[in-house]
């Protein structure tokens, strides 16, 4: 029954990745990429923080598997860095890789920390 869970999960999370796309944004640099993956870190964080007292099995399997993973976008951060590396834009693609991982590795630190200040675990 958990593939339920993560299934419409992940739908709601690519719908909303959707809509973040739709924002009018022009640039080289892939910002709304990385601000989707920074809201997702964020997210998985507070869930994972909240997760092992306070959640059921089949909301973690909601919340982090499907939601986080449907809404975060790995494959179009590769993506993004490689066009950026293609059409001579390097220091752009360094910059957008170590801003992603960097910051993202922050927010879940963040998320975690707002689910034990928040939610008293």
């Amino acid at each position: 029954m958990g593939f339920v869970f993560v299934g419409l999960g992940g739908a709601v999370g690519a719908v909303l990745r959707y809509l973040i796309s739709l924002i009018p944004y022009k640039g080289d640099f892939p910002l709304l990429t990385l601000i989707t993956n920074l809201l997702g870190a964020l997210l998985i964080g507070f869930i994972s923080g909240i997760a092992e007292k306070k959640l059921s099995e089949n909301a973690v399997l909601f919340l982090k598997t499907g939601l986080c993973g449907g809404f975060t976008t790995f494959s179009t951060f590769s993506l993004e860095a490689y066009k950026l590396f293609a059409s001579d834009h390097a220091f752009l693609a360094v910059i957008y890789s170590i801003l992603s991982v960097v910051l993202c590795i922050i927010g879940v630190f963040v998320g975690m920390f707002a689910a034990k200040k928040i939610v008293k675990i």
